[in-house]
């Protein structure tokens, strides 16, 4: 049976659009999980940001392991693959000294929590994140040090887990951030997605995923 998988950032979401997250047969939320609430309440994946200060941040302390988003959900997705950013650990000392902590893994830690609370752990694999560095370099983008762990993810989904008919979905992705992030070049790249009819938005105006192979 076809599913509807409803991604969900951290971004702006209209009220209107939380029904339809939480309709959705698989939800996927970032990091804290910002977007619940507003953004609907359903979570079923949350995807990680396993390097760095945000992976600290998370497993240092006991909120965000104790919300509610985090408490529902069956899994956790580390977006950054090890061997991905353990070879960026030397170029990155050169290029970005200020991100000296950005390559440091704490992969362990989700995994050991993932363990301990009895829910799966998965990463992105390395090739996702290659994959799409090429395809984003068709859209001219700024010089970037990653791509977002939304679009990662958006990928991945695209790739690897949405099936023959299984509609797509995103909502709370407004392509800004962090300055090293190629966002214009992101939202081209997801634009194009779209057009492709491989992705749909959610808003006030579209509450309808789109429809992988149809």
């Amino acid at each position: 049976m076809s599913r509807s998988i409803a991604i969900v950032g951290n971004g702006s979401i209209p009220e209107e659009v939380a029904g339809a997250i939480d309709a959705a047969d698989l939800v996927i939320r970032f990091n804290d999980c910002r977007s619940a609430g507003r953004g609907g309440q359903k979570t079923d994946v949350v995807a990680v940001c396993n390097t760095g200060r945000p992976a600290l941040g998370m497993l240092g302390g006991g909120r965000w392991k104790t919300s509610e988003p985090v408490q529902q959900a069956g899994e956790f997705l580390c977006v950054r693959a090890s061997e991905t950013f353990a070879a960026m650990r030397a170029p990155l000392a050169t290029s970005h000294p200020d991100l000296d902590d950005f390559c440091d893994d704490y992969t362990i830690g989700f995994e050991t929590f993932a363990r301990a609370t009895g829910r799966r752990l998965s990463v992105v694999p390395a090739a996702t994140h290659q994959a799409l560095d090429a395809a984003l370099s068709a859209f001219d983008p700024s010089p970037y040090v990653v791509p977002s762990s939304g679009l990662i993810v958006i990928a991945y989904v695209l790739d690897a887990i949405a099936g023959e008919g299984d509609r797509v979905a995103i909502a709370g992705f407004g392509h800004e951030g962090w300055e090293w992030h190629p966002f214009a070049a992101e939202r081209r790249w997801t634009d194009a997605q779209i057009a492709a009819g491989r992705l749909a938005r959610l808003d006030h105006q579209n509450t309808t995923p789109a429809s992988r192979g149809t």
